[in-house]
């Protein structure tokens, strides 16, 4: 019978590894920070019927919801609202519970990320005449058809598309 071989008989010495360099900030997040909000800003008209508010997105000018990051101690609708409000000047009144979410890629400078979108249904009552991301984006009112075919994420559009307004 021949020599058993050591596994570790022809394997170079340990070298001392580099230490890991810590992800530059936002990149490495909590899982409760990574989660948004978002407004599922609607109307009905009796001419038209249902339809649902998207905007152009900043960077790559895809159509999404008024959506983004929660202030501390905020309460997860509220920012839903404030974000309807800064991106497309609504006012309206807003559910306290989630119709539903879905999660997306987020390109971040060191990356990308995984997040989570709640959503909350918000029916409008005025539009500001002036609001702070004012002239940065396109608004676009849609049926629920429409806006589902025209939003990338296949979870978002089917919660568009099933969207029923609360009472």
């Amino acid at each position: 019978m021949g020599r058993t071989r050591n596994r570790n008989q022809n394997v170079a010495p340990s070298r001392k590894l580099d230490v890991a360099k810590k992800p530059e900030k936002g990149f490495e997040l909590p899982e409760t920070d990574r989660r948004q909000a978002a407004a599922l800003v609607f109307r009905i008209s009796e001419e038209r019927g249902l339809e649902i508010l998207l905007l152009s997105s900043r960077r790559t000018g895809r159509a999404v919801l008024p959506k983004g990051w929660l202030n501390a101690g905020e309460e997860d609708y509220k920012a839903a609202a404030r974000e309807a409000y800064e991106e497309a000047g609504i006012v309206g009144r807003i559910a306290h519970k989630p119709v539903g979410s879905y999660e997306y890629w987020k390109e971040l400078t060191t990356g990308s990320m995984l997040l989570r979108v709640d959503v909350y249904p918000l029916e409008v009552e005025h539009q500001r005449k002036k609001w702070p991301e004012q002239g940065r984006r396109e608004l676009r009112w849609c049926r629920p058809t429409d806006a589902a075919r025209m939003v990338a994420e296949p979870a978002l559009a089917a919660l568009i598309r099933w969207f029923t307004p609360p009472d």
